[in-house]
């Protein structure tokens, strides 16, 4: 039986995963590799974390995984290379309208209907997603070619959706919680990017070492260490709440994009993304509210 200790600290690993996970794109900024050569060594570095620190990456390794592999791969590799492109803030934002698209999947995928409850959430998160793109900021040092990034971003939003339709594919396909853990698709994914955009990312020489260490943070922490601590962490705390704790990483990827870049995002840009998190907080807890009773 698991302590209250035991609870805490799931929560803690939760929080310091959403911490990793903010990182990313001050992380991506501050690297002065392009976006072939970080989405490279960033996802080859993470595929040797996440198999030496998650024991299910290791096992269960199956079509599906690498069907669902394949578009986390396009999940990071879009990330890092919208990144390069527009601001930090629309990066995160954009990519934070998954839910959109997971329900415009769901009845073609999953044979889950949408419900008239989330015709509001779904024009909420569609406002949201117009702001961003519309608003488009002047280019920056940080943010050459926002319209660019933000497309970029748009569509890792859309894989990043196709993802988490494809887990929970994999979970009423794979027999029980091997077939639906998320272990062999997270290990397939970076080995699938890494292994894409190498031939673009060499030749790798004359790049500093606080170059190198960024990469190295990148895979070993940002990536492989947030799944490992995600993955040990979420049967102990109850759906809403691991959502609601990974609600910081959106809110604090553009603070240190501010702190360490300078970058400052638009004012379409911080309405856009504040209607989107909200949207969906009060979705969740919603959904929540409703499955409790």
């Amino acid at each position: 039986m698991l302590t209250r200790e035991s609870h805490v600290g799931a929560r803690l690993r939760i929080l310091v995963t959403a911490l990793l996970f903010s990182t990313g794109g001050a992380g991506v900024k501050a690297c002065a590799m392009t976006s072939w050569q970080v989405a490279s060594l960033r996802s080859g570095i993470a595929a040797v974390a996440v198999l030496l620190m998650m024991r299910e990456a290791r096992r269960g390794w199956s079509i599906r995984s690498f069907l669902v592999g394949a578009v986390y791969a396009a999940t990071m590799i879009l990330f890092v290379t919208a990144n390069k492109l527009t601001t930090a803030a629309s990066t995160i934002f954009l990519q934070a309208t998954a839910p959109l698209y997971i329900l415009l999947l769901g009845p073609l995928l999953l044979k889950e209907p949408i419900r008239r409850s989330d015709v509001g959430f779904m024009a909420a998160l569609v406002a949201g997603l117009v702001m961003l793109l519309l608003g488009v900021e002047a280019p920056a040092a940080t943010a050459p070619h926002p319209f660019a990034g933000n497309v970029c971003a748009a569509a890792s939003g859309l894989c990043w959706a196709l993802t988490v339709t494809g887990l929970r594919w994999m979970g009423k396909g794979g027999g029980g919680a091997a077939g639906g853990s998320a272990g062999p698709a997270v290990a397939i994914g970076n080995i699938i990017a890494f292994t894409a955009c190498l031939p673009w990312a060499l030749p790798l020489g004359g790049f500093s070492a606080p170059d190198w260490a960024i990469v190295l943070y990148l895979g070993i922490f940002q990536i492989g260490l947030a799944y490992a601590l995600l993955t040990s962490s979420i049967q102990h705390v109850p759906a809403l709440e691991t959502s609601l704790l990974l609600y910081l990483e959106p809110v604090l990827n553009p603070v240190w994009a501010w702190v360490f870049q300078g970058e400052r995002p638009g004012r379409w840009c911080v309405i856009g993304g504040a209607l989107i998190i909200t949207a969906t907080a009060l979705k969740t807890w919603r959904d929540y509210s409703a499955g409790s009773h």
